[in-house]
């Protein structure tokens, strides 16, 4: 007896989100809707996408804190700065190496405080008569046991509440030492939507606080800082590697496999190249506007990309021997990725993928599988801001709204004696006119297929409405949601801290990849997975009325 075969539905963009809004509230699918778009992939017709709002009340969001991105994403890679949680435990614990951040620390008088776990430990009768005394003794502890060039305090939510003034703290501590830089961080984690806040706050006290402390020159022809780049899984370690063949210095990396005399010492490269975005373009603004140094943005997740990125800088030099020295290093590099990458694809064409990850990572990780023949149905951001979606063309237009103006704006004005513009208009001009675009970023939206789906804050609830209609080889996210998607049967690759694995960036970490995400999408393993419900229906309730 033949048996029926299963009937494949296709579905619309339109019905797929009108599925996925049905289960909401009115009030609440009007909302999403706004944050949920089909890419039209027309130019000047794609509508606008809702971001940088306040997850609803009751959806169980991808997110983190402010607090998490300040202390864990933006701090968390820094080896030799203790960093001093002020509040309870738990958040301290939260944010300690919970994104494999890797660092070398074998020179000789190098420190790595990262393995250290800093916290006041906040207790009720703390929250009751207040912390600032015990922060102090906190403070000075760290510094009688280390000695380190600087401690850095975060706020966390009883801080807020309570009033403690951490930054009055710090300044009292800092002049107590004297060769201790102590300063504060006003990250309380419902301080912003997400935890996009807590970059902000926290690359603004770095400028603040510490870039343009070390005046001495830094040897080297072709000097960048390397912006958004957090070394997990050794991702910096690659890209430092392929930088040290072209013969280009990397000054300052924020901030993975970082140090208080790299960030000290960032106004003294000639270009910045940013890798995510979010985390880090005012960054980039505050040292063009302070001392004078332009950027460009640069993607060294994919073997094509890092070859394009390397590319941009070495025009941006412009020194033939430099240019041919880059094209050397690619050429050396790319044959090995070429054979891995036919091999692989000959398993990978046509398989497809969904990545809902933060910063630019849903975006850059696009190429990887574009490279071995994989197509991306959707992808979005936790903690994305119109311009990562539609390109920095829309900042003049944004409006700031309440939760913005929770964080510290500082002015930033030319240095009056450190300003020097590494390059005139008119050679700028002329880079740009052979297409090396300055302050520039298009974002996600331009490089989505048509009719893929788009989705700002996606939660769980969604992700898994995703999968059950849309059935990828592949699904990209965080932590939260790995379970859940494997007990649907699809494989889960952790982008944000990779659980194992990496380094994924550059020619090798390009490599790495494809093996893993060939294995990966040709395991059959999940595919096997069965809820105790659907192997035992005896499990299954019944109700019995009187």
């Amino acid at each position: 007896m033949a048996t029926a075969k299963k009937k494949l539905v296709k579905w619309e963009p339109t019905d797929i989100k009108e599925e996925m809004l049905k289960k909401y509230p009115p009030k609440v699918a009007r909302k999403r809707a706004k944050q949920i778009m089909i890419n039209e992939a027309l130019e000047n017709e794609t509508p606008e996408i809702t971001a940088n709002v306040r997850t609803i009340p009751g959806i169980i969001t991808m997110r983190g804190c402010t607090y998490a991105g300040c202390k864990g994403v933006i701090l968390g890679p820094t080896r030799d700065i203790v960093n001093i949680t002020h509040g309870p435990i738990g958040c301290g614990f939260y944010s300690w190496l919970t994104r494999r951040n890797q660092t070398d620390a074998s020179g000789e008088g190098d420190e790595n405080y990262m393995p250290y776990c800093f916290s006041t430990d906040m207790e009720d009768k703390d929250i009751i008569f207040g912390g600032e005394k015990k922060l102090a003794a906190a403070i000075q502890e760290a510094y009688d046991l280390f000695h380190p060039k600087a401690i850095a305090i975060f706020a966390t939510c009883p801080v807020g509440l309570i009033g403690d003034d951490i930054h009055a703290v710090a300044k009292q501590m800092k002049e107590k030492f004297g060769d201790c830089n102590v300063f504060g961080f006003s990250c309380e984690g419902y301080k912003g939507v997400s935890q996009s806040a807590g970059h902000h706050i926290a690359n603004n006290q770095i400028f603040k606080h510490v870039v343009g402390e070390n005046d001495e020159e830094k040897p080297g022809e072709y000097r960048i800082n390397l912006l958004g780049e957090y070394n997990i899984g050794g991702d910096g370690f690659e890209i430092d590697r392929i930088l040290k063949l072209c013969g280009i210095t990397n000054i300052a990396t924020f901030s993975g496999n970082s140090t208080y005399d790299q960030f000290a010492s960032a106004h003294k490269a000639d270009l910045n190249c940013v890798m995510c975005h979010r985390s880090i373009n005012y960054v980039a603004d505050m040292l063009e506007t302070k001392f004078g140094i332009p950027w460009i943005k640069v993607n060294f997740i994919g073997a094509e990309s890092t070859a394009k990125s390397l590319r941009k800088i070495g025009t941006y030099f412009g020194d033939k021997s430099f240019i041919e020295k880059i094209e050397a290093v690619i050429a050396a590099e790319m044959p090995e990725i070429e054979a891995v990458v036919a091999d692989v694809r000959t398993r990978t064409e046509g398989k497809t993928a969904m990545m809902f990850v933060g910063g630019s990572r849903a975006h850059h990780y696009q190429d990887l599988f574009s490279e071995m023949g994989m197509k991306t149905l959707s992808a979005g951001y936790e903690f994305a801001h119109r311009d990562d979606y539609e390109g920095r063309h829309v900042i003049p237009n944004l409006k700031v709204d309440a939760d913005s103006r929770n964080i510290e704006e500082i002015t930033v004005e030319a240095d009056d004696t450190r300003y020097a513009p590494r390059k005139t208009e008119a050679e700028l001009a002329a880079l740009e006119e052979g297409g090396l675009k300055f302050k520039e970023y298009e974002g996600l939206i331009p490089d989505m297929d048509k009719g893929s789906l788009i989705i700002d804050d996606c939660n769980q609830y969604e992700a898994e409405k995703l999968v059950e209609i849309l059935k990828p080889d592949i699904f990209c996210a965080g932590i939260k949601e790995k379970y859940s998607i494997q007990k649907l049967g699809v494989p889960m690759k952790q982008l944000h801290s990779y659980d194992s694995g990496g380094p994924y960036a550059g020619f090798k970490g390009a490599i790495n990849f494809y093996k893993e995400i060939d294995r990966l999408t040709n395991s059959k393993v999940w595919s096997y997975m069965k809820a105790p419900w659907q192997e035992s229906p005896e499990l299954s309730a019944t109700y019995v009325w009187e």
